[in-house]
């Protein structure tokens, strides 16, 4: 898995310009799978997301997790994370995983770390052509992948 952790103020998902998700501060997930992911993987980067100390606390130190400060977190499935330029200039998406077993590992995502916590949890429209407005605070954006 490759996930990009942006923290926002908010953010908002729109297909066919309707929203279909959106939250206040929290993080922004990009989420991409790749074809050699596990329930294991999945859970190790939800117990990451969940307990990643970087909001400040009240000396401005980076000390707390979204849980610690009841954020919201919006999911956005991304495969084109696995998109490799080595040869050439259009990329190359072979190391993602096939689409409908994505699909499948995406929702089973969703439904793990809806059950780790109680924040408020949004997504994006898998395989949708999506427009993802935020507003990145800090900017703080980290960079995961396991």
């Amino acid at each position: 898995m490759r996930i990009v952790i942006q923290r926002v103020s908010r953010a908002a998902v729109r297909v066919d310009g309707q929203t279909v998700g959106e939250i206040g501060r929290g993080l922004l997930v990009l989420l991409g799978i790749g074809k050699s992911d596990s329930p294991a993987v999945s859970e190790w980067m939800i117990d990451k997301l969940l307990k990643l100390r970087i909001f400040p606390d009240t000396a401005g130190k980076m000390n707390l997790s979204v849980t610690d400060i009841a954020g919201g977190l919006l999911i956005v499935s991304q495969f084109t994370l696995y998109g490799e330029l080595e040869k050439g200039t259009r990329p190359s998406f072979s190391d993602a995983m096939p689409t409908a077993e994505a699909e499948k590992f995406y929702r089973e995502f969703m439904t793990k770390l809806r059950a780790a916590s109680s924040l408020p949890v949004a997504e994006g429209q898998f395989a949708a052509m999506m427009e993802v407005e935020l507003v990145n605070d800090g900017p703080v954006t980290i960079v995961l992948e396991r």
